[in-house]
C-alpha cells in the first residue's frame, strides 16, 4: 500500500488558519474531542465529508445498540479489510483505553487471529465479510452472527458502521494521514 497522498495538493488544514464551514466543523470536532485529529484536518477539506462523518458516527454510537466493545470491533474490522493504519491505531487505542474490549480479543484482532470471545468473533467476521462481500455474506455467516444473539436490525447497524469507517478509512488513504501522537502506540507495521 502506498503511502503517497493521492491528493497532492490538498493539505491537512491548519484549524488556527482555517475560516469559514471549514472552521466551524473544526471547531465543532474539537468540542466533541477535546483536540482536532490529523484526518478530520483533512476530511474539512470538504466540510460536507466531516460532517457527514461525525453525524454518522454520533448516530453508530448513540443508537446502534451494540455494547462499547461491539462498537470498537465493528470499527476495527472494517479498517481491517480496508487496510486503514491510522483507523486501526486510533480504534485500537480507544478499544483498550476507552471502550473496554478484553486484551486477548484486540490482540486477537490486531494480530489477524481467532477471537477468543465468541460473540465478538461472530460480530467481526458477519461485519469483515459484509464489507468483503459488499454486502452479500454467506448464509452460515449470517447464522453465526444471529446464534451469537444480534437481532436482525443490527445487521443495519453494521451497515453504518460500516459506511461511516469506509468514509475515514478511504480519507485516510487519499490523505495517507499520519497518525496523531495520541494514537501513535498502537500504530500497526
Amino acid at each position: 500500500m502506498s503511502s503517497v497522498p493521492m491528493l497532492p495538493t490538498l493539505r491537512l488544514l491548519d484549524h488556527a488558519a482555517s475560516q469559514g464551514p471549514q472552521k466551524d466543523i473544526l471547531d465543532h470536532a474539537q468540542k466533541l474531542v477535546g483536540f482536532v485529529p490529523n484526518m478530520y484536518r483533512g476530511m474539512a477539506n470538504a466540510p460536507a465529508v466531516l460532517s457527514t462523518y461525525l453525524h454518522g458516527y454520533g448516530l453508530f454510537r448513540k443508537e446502534a445498540g451494540f455494547s462499547p466493545a461491539e462498537q470498537e470491533v465493528v470499527f476495527l474490522a472494517v479498517s481491517a479489510v480496508n487496510g486503514c493504519g491510522y483507523c486501526t491505531a486510533a480504534h485500537s487505542m480507544i478499544a483498550e483505553k476507552k471502550s473496554g474490549v478484553p486484551a486477548d480479543a484486540l490482540e486477537a484482532i490486531r494480530a489477524g487471529k481467532t477471537i477468543p470471545d465468541a460473540r465478538l468473533a461472530a460480530l467481526f467476521t458477519f461485519t469483515q465479510a459484509m464489507v468483503r462481500t459488499q454486502g452479500r455474506p454467506d448464509a452460515a455467516t449470517v447464522a453465526a452472527f444471529l446464534s451469537a444473539g444480534f437481532d436482525e436490525v443490527k445487521v443495519l447497524y453494521v451497515i453504518l458502521g460500516i459506511a461511516v469507517k469506509t468514509l475515514s478509512n478511504f480519507s485516510n488513504h487519499v490523505f495517507a494521514t499520519p497518525v496523531d501522537e495520541v494514537f501513535a502506540a498502537y500504530k500497526v507495521a
